[in-house]
This record gives C-alpha cells, structure tokens and sequence, in this order.
C-alpha cells in the first residue's frame, strides 16, 4: 500500500488521506467498517449505532493488542456525523473527522478512501502508522486471513515513514 497523502484544506486544516483498492464488494468493505466484532482488532471504537448524532468512545485498554494509533488507557470523544449505508461513514473524534468512503470500482470491487482531518501537520503525520496498519488489518479481513499480527507493532514498525522529513 502507499503511503497516505497530506495536504491543506479550504480552512487551512490538514488531511491525511489514504485510498486502497480491494477486489470485493462496496458491502463486503462496509462490513468491516461498522461489524463490532472485526473493529475490534483494529480501531479505537466500537460503533453500535450508525446514525447521525450517535456518541462515541474512542480508546483502547492493555488487553487490547489491536486498535494501533491509539495508546492503551487512553479514551476520548467524539459522535457520527454521517451514514450512507455501502457509501460513506464520517465521525468526529474530538475536534478531528475521520471520513470513509467506498467507490465502486466497475469491476466488482471498491475503493477505500479514508480521510483524516486535524489542526496540525504533525498531528496527521503521528496517525499515518495506525491508519496504514489499520488498512492492513481490513485486507487481511476481507481474505479471511487471521490477524495473527500484532497491529500495534506494525504500527511501532511503520512510523519511520510517517516522520516529518528533517529540514
């Protein structure tokens, strides 16, 4: 997979952006997005309710090896904005916005785009690991291979890539 892609918003906010093709269907992807039982190897919240407006904890505690990007303990806030079943899933995670899309690819097949804003370069750099290792564990899922994996280490394993370069 390549690295994802930075850039600035229309308010001067950063976007990390990450696209992966898969050869199943838009519902088959949407399923590993909202099933509680496959976000649990790999993202920081269990969605039990999409709708608009739903509130959400995001955090992950030590006997959670999964759900990378996010330190063991920690917990923070944040609600579902958007559904469109098969299509899009957006949240707010604090003051952030993760925004999910699937596009059709005409094949058979979709594209995944997830788009992360935050207020800081940094800040979006420090989640590229645990998106990139996130996207790994949704392939994995969607093969049926085990995650027999630790995503945390793979996140520990990809943050050189995601370092700003020095000046």
């Amino acid at each position: 997979m390549d690295i994802g892609s930075v850039s600035r918003t229309y308010d001067g906010r950063v976007a990390l952006r990450f696209q992966c093709g898969f050869p199943y269907s838009p519902d088959e992807v949407w399923t590993v997005l909202t099933d509680p039982e496959r976000l649990r190897y790999w993202f920081p919240a269990c969605v039990v309710e999409l709708a608009p407006g739903t509130p959400l904890e995001f955090g992950s505690s030590d006997d959670q090896d999964g759900r990378p990007g996010v330190p063991a303990g920690h917990a923070t806030t944040g609600s579902v904005l958007v559904v469109r079943r098969g299509h899009v899933l957006e949240y707010l995670w604090d003051s952030e916005i993760l925004h999910w899309e699937i596009t059709p690819d005409g094949s058979g097949g979709c594209w995944l785009t997830l788009t992360h804003t935050t207020d800081d370069e940094d800040d979006a750099l420090a989640h590229g690991a645990g998106w990139h290792a996130g996207f790994e564990v949704i392939e994995a899922q969607l093969e049926g291979r085990p995650i027999d994996w630790s995503p945390r280490d793979r996140v520990a394993e990809l943050a050189e890539h995601y370092r700003r370069p020095s000046a």
